[in-house]
């Protein structure tokens, strides 16, 4: 099974990312195809979920759009992102968080994750 990893890992080379988990706010920039044209569009959200592990690790992505919810997979090992940026931590206590879909307004938000820097 170790041997089927480093070949998969070998043909499918993956970006290094910044390091986030559930609950951070993140912003993904990925690549779109339409006909013969290529341009890059951003997705802005709370990280609900990451899953898998090595080249088959997906991250999901919540966002309110027009008082609607939408969300989107990421595979991280795909070759249409182009960047993620960290906007904010958010200090939840769980790793999946499917109780924001029920949830608008106010008690959808997340508390910010404190980070004391050293002087």
């Amino acid at each position: 099974m170790d041997r089927i990893k480093e070949i998969s890992s070998e043909i499918n080379e993956m970006k290094q990312w910044p390091s986030f988990s559930s609950g951070d706010t993140i912003t993904v920039t990925y690549k779109i195809k339409e006909g013969n044209k290529e341009r890059l569009q951003s997705f802005q959200g709370t990280v609900i979920q990451r899953r898998g592990s090595g080249t088959t690790e997906t991250f999901t992505i919540r966002k309110m759009s027009g008082g609607t919810g939408v969300e989107r997979i990421f595979p991280l090992a795909s070759p249409s992102l182009e960047k993620i940026i960290v906007n904010k931590e958010g200090a939840v206590r769980r790793s999946r968080l499917f109780y924001l879909r029920e949830r608008t307004g106010k008690s959808a938000r997340i508390k910010e994750r404190k980070t004391f820097s050293k002087k």
